[in-house]
């Protein structure tokens, strides 16, 4: 039964913006109905007026290192992981995988006992865990810690493929792990990807047809295309069926490479990712990897040694610079921030749109784009 009505919306559903439709919320945080604007008052008690505003589904980010002054390797703990939402919930991503960058089995094995503790215990927002690395390749490692990197055996792979109530991604260099170990991962269930990985692009088909579904941050850390050698970037260009997620900050890749991969891959296959840091959502711009303090420079976050660590992206941002530097309309971005993501983590039967029967985790964008209001399962949260 629905108790709560938003009315006054410029409301984002499968076809496209309307202004004519209220959307009604029921006790459970599930979207019950939309109805027509001038019915919404005479079926739910409390009238939400939302004054013109773009609603949008949630936004929904697979690779966030950190937030509200949490890094994840450094702090494997449900509150960590509630902090991390907390400081990106006011950007508008209401659903995350908490991700780890290449680190010891030990660690790895926390991240995922406190994801399963933090969904069991309903911390808004998160969905699962990403483990980006330690299977990937020295020659494409970024930020990466070298030394840490090895080749999961059979007692590791259970280990990384063990989250029972969410979703695990797992980001690898195909060339460096055994195909018949990426079977094992996709028959436990695991979402794998290919990323910081110097492959051929034979290499990667192999991988794809061993049960790869994507690759993590397009361009980024992965073999270029080239006319002879079409590399990681050309076989993920090529394939109709994978994914692939893109930071769209203006740093890590061009805008007209950001074109071309919408151009070459089906509608719906690119999605954004942030691949935030700590200072999201937070007051320093300085944080610590692997014992190496770094900071943000004008926004962008690099190391020592001058390799891209990350970003200092949020998804509103990312959707802004998806209409700004791409010229995408506000639906495409919008898509991209929250139904795709939802469809290549498999969660898109509950999440990433606003119709009956998903659950109510919206964000509220004014004209400027700016976030000013989220729902997670129905629950309203507002931004000073």
């Amino acid at each position: 039964m629905a108790t709560r009505a938003l009315v006054n919306a410029r409301l984002l559903v499968d076809d496209g913006f309307r202004d004519d439709l209220a959307v009604l919320l029921d006790d459970a945080g599930d979207i019950a109905m939309l109805v027509p604007a001038g019915q919404a008052r005479l079926q739910a008690g409390e009238v939400q007026d939302l004054q013109g505003g773009w609603l949008l589904p949630g936004f929904i980010d697979a690779q966030v290192n950190g937030g509200g002054g949490v890094l994840f390797n450094n702090d494997t703990t449900v509150e960590a992981i509630a902090a991390i939402g907390r400081g990106h919930r006011r950007f508008g991503t209401t659903g995350f995988l908490p991700t780890l960058i290449s680190d010891e089995a030990q660690v790895m094995a926390r991240a995922v006992a406190a994801t399963r503790a933090a969904i069991a215990a309903g911390v808004p927002g998160v969905l699962g865990v990403h483990l980006e690395g330690p299977y990937i390749a020295p020659a494409r490692k970024g930020t990466h810690d070298a030394s840490r990197f090895r080749v999961p055996d059979a007692v590791e792979t259970a280990m990384a493929t063990s989250l029972d109530n969410g979703v695990t991604l797992i980001t690898l260099a195909p060339e460096q792990v055994p195909l018949d170990t990426i079977r094992a991962m996709v028959a436990r269930g695991a979402i794998v990807v290919a990323g910081h990985t110097a492959a051929t692009y034979e290499q990667v088909r192999a991988g794809l047809d061993a049960g790869m579904r994507g690759f993590t941050h397009l361009y980024n850390a992965m073999s270029p295309l080239q006319g002879r050698e079409p590399g990681a970037v050309g076989a993920a260009l090529e394939d109709r069926d994978s994914w692939c997620g893109v930071i769209v900050d203006g740093v890590h890749v061009h805008p007209g490479s950001l074109r071309v991969a919408l151009a070459a891959k089906p509608r719906g296959k690119v999605f954004l990712v942030t691949d935030a840091m700590p200072m999201v959502g937070a007051d320093d711009p300085s944080f610590a990897l692997y014992g190496e303090v770094i900071t943000a420079v004008d926004g962008v976050v690099r190391n020592a040694a001058g390799s891209l660590a990350g970003s200092a992206l949020d998804m509103a941002t990312a959707v802004r610079n998806c209409v700004r530097l791409l010229g995408l309309p506000l639906a495409e971005a919008a898509r991209m921030a929250s139904t795709y993501p939802a469809q290549f983590l498999g969660v898109d039967r509950r999440l990433g749109r606003i119709a009956p029967g998903c659950q109510a985790d919206l964000v509220l964008l004014d004209d400027a784009l700016q976030v000013r209001a989220t729902w997670i399962a129905g629950a309203r949260e507002d931004v000073a």
